[in-house]
């Protein structure tokens, strides 16, 4: 294996993806559909291609030959015989399902009743494919907006109040007068039709919708505090007209990001991805549970039993050098053990690549850059461009005046 390799990546075209913002990045000409997601790793529905010298071939398989050289011996013990982690490109021209992850205990859990019961593994209903959590972090590449968490309940019966639809006068006031573990569970089950009390008074019909539609047009023409969040949730309003999960985004927070700033989402966390290029980078899981915004299989019991109803704003982070590291290298600040997301600008002096103990992915998603090592081999990443750096001792240097790559390695 050499020191680094370039990959070829998957495009995954959901059909709520950009038609243009992944093929701006990588040059590829656009295909006219949408291309909703850059896949760079070695998932089994869709890994990248390593191409070693001897042509490419899937990175999954590459690992499973030789799991110990393409992933180093700390990462195999760690995590098992594969790569922990998924990085993306994300670009959204519209929103994303409303979703939940599990924790690990509770994707043991889930997995083993599914199992138990026979669910066919791509079952429409199934909803635990693997064992394990999906903890994530989001870095956007420009403007980018997303919801993330409940909104603290009293802002939330202040924007219910702006909005003043007659059947959800009763929710403000559920959120004023009950605390938030208890009111937002209720007010989640009524919104996806699961029963339950402190609701509109019923399951949610049209009639509802078109309304709540027309007052977040109403307040998003205003110049109210509520008014972009209104516009964005008018937006998922047309992207999914009549779908129930529209209350359920009401009751979460609205987020801006610039170009830098990054969300992490750990497990219980409701949130939805509403539109914008970023990077994305995960733990190897497709545990899913959606509260809304989709036409898929939605287990309102289990979601709201995965769900954690805290109202909180949610932090907005940024990269920053660590402690005796490099200035050239910014870190995103994560728990998680599989990943962690940093950003390199190599300026004029370049930057050390050394890791001995981990794999990891480099990105260029701004300028040109290039790899090099001690005995001449060199690689060109141009903009959208990716390689594969297996673990080594060997140092590696990345030079690029003007360049930006995203890091991805274990945590």
């Amino acid at each position: 294996m050499p020191l680094f390799a370039p990959l070829t990546n998957p495009v995954r075209p959901y059909a709520w993806g950009s038609v243009t913002a992944i093929p701006a990045l990588t040059g590829a000409a656009p295909t006219g559909g949408p291309q909703a997601e850059l896949w760079l790793g070695a998932h089994p529905s869709a890994p990248s291609l390593l191409d070693d010298g001897h042509g490419p071939r899937p990175l999954d398989r590459l690992i499973a030959e030789a799991p110990e050289e393409l992933l180093g011996a700390a990462t195999v013990r760690r995590f098992g015989p594969r790569l922990p982690f998924l990085f993306k490109v994300l670009a959204a021209e519209r929103a994303l399902s409303l979703q939940v992850h599990p924790t690990r205990a509770q994707a043991e859990a889930g997995f083993a009743a599914e199992e138990a019961l026979g669910v066919p593994p791509d079952a429409p209903e199934r909803v635990y494919k693997d064992r394990d959590h999906k903890p994530e972090l989001l870095c956007a590449l420009g403007d980018f907006e997303a919801l993330c968490g409940f909104r603290p309940t009293a802002a939330t019966a202040a924007l219910l109040d702006r909005l003043a639809v007659p059947a959800l006068a009763g929710w403000a006031s559920a959120l004023r007068a009950r605390p938030a573990a208890e009111v937002l569970p209720a007010l989640l089950r009524q919104a996806l039709g699961g029963g339950g009390t402190g609701g509109p008074g019923g399951p949610v019909g049209a009639a509802v919708l078109a309304e709540v539609t027309a007052a977040l047009d109403r307040v998003a023409a205003s110049d109210g505090p509520f008014a972009a969040a209104c516009a964005a949730y008018a937006r998922a309003a047309r992207d999914y007209p009549g779908d129930p999960g529209l209350l359920a985004a009401l009751l979460l927070n609205h987020v801006r990001l610039r170009a830098g700033q990054a969300l992490h989402l750990g497990a219980g966390v409701p949130h939805a991805y509403l539109r914008g290029l970023g990077v994305e980078l995960m733990a190897n899981s497709d545990n899913v549970l959606r509260c809304g915004l989709t036409a898929k299989h939605i287990d309102v019991p289990g979601l709201l039993a995965v769900t954690v109803f805290e109202a909180v704003e949610p932090a907005v982070l940024t990269a920053a050098p660590a402690a005796g590291g490099d200035p050239a290298e910014a870190r995103f600040p994560s728990l998680a053990a599989e990943f962690r997301l940093s950003r390199l600008r190599p300026a004029d002096t370049g930057v050390r690549i050394d890791r001995a103990d981990a794999p990891q992915i480099l990105l260029c998603t701004a300028g040109e850059a290039r790899l090099s090592a001690p005995d001449g081999s060199a690689l060109r990443l141009a903009r959208g461009g990716s390689a594969y750096l297996p673990p080594t001792t060997v140092p590696v240097r990345l030079d690029g005046p003007g360049a930006e790559i995203h890091r991805a390695t274990v945590g």
